[in-house]
């Protein structure tokens, strides 16, 4: 029994409670999906499909996307996955579901019992692009954003006519300004060079696609045929030297980047070698094998997470790197009291010690690990790339030209801000004078050796994340280091990050006209030619020892 409080509203609409399980269920026994009951008669379209002629299939699924129905959808998809079937004695035609069911495919209606052999609707290279292109535009008007966005870029790469009305609808509707600007490039992509468009309409399509300044749209362009108004083909031939002079900028700027990022790898390899060359005076051929220790380093710790803690993978840099540096660190420091200490003053027997030192390590990493490359996978937070312009971006090079400077500062720091970083620096610019004020040269020495390696440790940790991890890693990277500490200045951290990425980005623009070989080679030449002019780099250390 109702309340008597009842509003007399409520009381009004009680009954409906009762009359639309009514309503509904006689829509039910009619065979008439609620969803469908006021759509588009898809059967004239469908029944096309049964010809069996891919002609008819293309102009059945261009008639398909006009309508903007679920059920074309459906129709759609299930002819792109082979489950669009039909009978050769009815013509009728259905929809195999994945589980077996079949409907039919004008309506979507459940079939109980379908016939025996259903013949599977065939589809050649114009069919399945006449599919691409039909998916593209029955998303048009998807709810959701990012399929209204991939929809419009399979348009745009199908250039289908029959999407053309759809688009205007879809533009028209658009509130989304990053969607609205993909859905009018597509329109433009059909425009471009549809002969029936007025001129002014190809004249405003050809500006569009110019604007776009990428390599699509240059083929567009280019694609103009020879019959089309002059007026148009001038714009067009306007268009494709903008094009040109866009592109050869990106690619310019993507040469920087690359070269920015080749020179944030040496900087990493050559800053822990400028530190024991320029107090030490000692040339380390063994340096790119603490780069490699510090490689195989990453390679130990996520071998260990994989096994024990998969859920740790993305915090396995993280780890690596102190991991890494104390390795490495502690490996330096054995090699200089066991070795290079007793060779101080004598250079050719040091590069000839240190170069055996480096066969030895390489040997003992073949042993344990063996001369096949090792798998070391990227964190998530380092995977992936984003597009500036015409320019891709990788996560992986940015965060290391990150993590390059964030190294390169806190070296700085130490050496400026610490009694570790005073008593190198003054080893670096008077031994004899440190020694008489009481340093003990020979435990700065070891130390500054440990340092300079742990430093070469942690750039294998993000050096292999962009290279092979294998015994000779360290091998491509040496003579490149060297190079840098020359060219910046023996000693010198600046100098080392200046030298760094001007020898990296000079290399990466000499790649493409002079290829990679003689790139360097002509690198080589210019730095010896560099170093007859100026032997103690760009930026020469300060000191009385030094400059005497």
């Amino acid at each position: 029994m109702l309340p008597m409080t009842m509003p007399s509203q409520l009381r009004r609409l009680f009954p409906l409670a009762f009359v639309l399980p009514v309503l509904l269920l006689a829509l039910a026994s009619l065979g008439v999906p609620p969803a469908r009951a006021q759509g588009t008669d898809l059967a004239p379209i469908v029944a096309k499909f049964a010809n069996d002629s891919y002609g008819d299939t293309a102009d059945a699924l261009a008639a398909l996307s006009a309508t903007g129905s679920d059920q074309a959808g459906a129709i759609v998809a299930a002819l792109g996955e082979g489950r669009l079937v039909f009978d050769p004695a009815t013509k009728a035609v259905y929809i195999r579901a994945p589980s077996g069911a079949v409907t039919d495919a004008a309506t979507g209606a459940a079939v109980a019992s379908p016939p025996a052999g259903l013949t599977a609707v065939r589809a050649n290279n114009r069919v399945r692009r006449a599919i691409e292109a039909a998916s593209g535009a029955l998303s048009l008007l998807n709810p959701d954003a990012g399929k209204r966005r991939a929809a419009a870029a399979a348009v745009f790469k199908s250039r289908d006519a029959a999407a053309l009305e759809t688009l205007d609808t879809a533009i028209a509707r658009e509130q989304v300004p990053d969607v609205k600007a993909a859905l009018e490039d597509a329109r433009a992509a059909i425009l471009i060079n549809a002969p029936a468009a007025s001129e002014a309409d190809r004249l405003a399509a050809v500006k569009r696609i110019a604007a776009r300044g990428d390599q699509e749209s240059l083929g567009m362009l280019r694609a103009v045929p020879a019959d089309a108004p002059a007026a148009v083909k001038a714009a067009a031939t306007a268009g494709i030297a903008a094009v040109e002079r866009n592109l050869a900028f990106w690619n310019a700027a993507q040469n920087v980047w690359y070269g920015l990022s080749l020179g944030s790898v040496l900087l990493l390899a050559a800053i822990g070698l400028a530190i024991t060359f320029g107090v030490m005076g000692v040339i380390n051929m063994a340096h790119g094998e603490m780069v490699m220790l510090g490689a195989y380093t990453t390679f130990v710790v996520q071998e260990i997470i994989r096994n024990s803690a998969p859920f740790l993978f993305d915090w396995s840099l993280t780890i690596a790197l102190p991991l890494a540096f104390v390795f490495t660190g502690l490996v330096g420091i054995l090699i200089e009291r066991t070795v290079i200490r007793f060779l101080y003053g004598r250079p050719l027997e040091t590069l000839l010690a240190t170069w055996g030192v480096s066969l030895i390590l390489q040997q003992a990493v073949r042993t344990v690990f063996g001369p096949t490359n090792q798998e070391v996978g990227a964190p998530s937070w380092m995977s992936g790339a984003f597009q500036v312009g015409q320019m891709s971006i990788t996560y992986n090079r940015l965060w290391i030209i990150v993590f390059s400077l964030m190294v390169f500062f806190a070296l700085l720091m130490i050496l400026k801000r610490t009694s570790l970083g005073l008593y190198v620096r003054a080893v670096t610019q008077n031994r004899r004078m440190a020694a008489a004020m009481g340093i003990r040269t020979g435990r700065i020495d070891a130390l500054t050796f440990g340092l300079g390696s742990g430093i070469a440790g942690i750039a294998g940790v993000a050096l292999s994340q962009i290279d092979n991890v294998s015994p000779n890693l360290g091998q491509g990277y040496i003579i490149d280091s060297f190079m840098v500490v020359v060219f910046g200045g023996v000693g010198n951290l600046w100098g080392t990050l200046v030298g760094a990425f001007t020898l990296g980005v000079a290399n990466k623009l000499l790649e493409p006209v002079a290829g990679a070989v003689l790139g360097k080679i002509l690198l080589l030449v210019f730095i010896i030619l560099f170093i007859q002019k100026r032997p103690r780099g760009l930026f020469a250390l300060k000191g009385r020892a030094v400059e005497s």
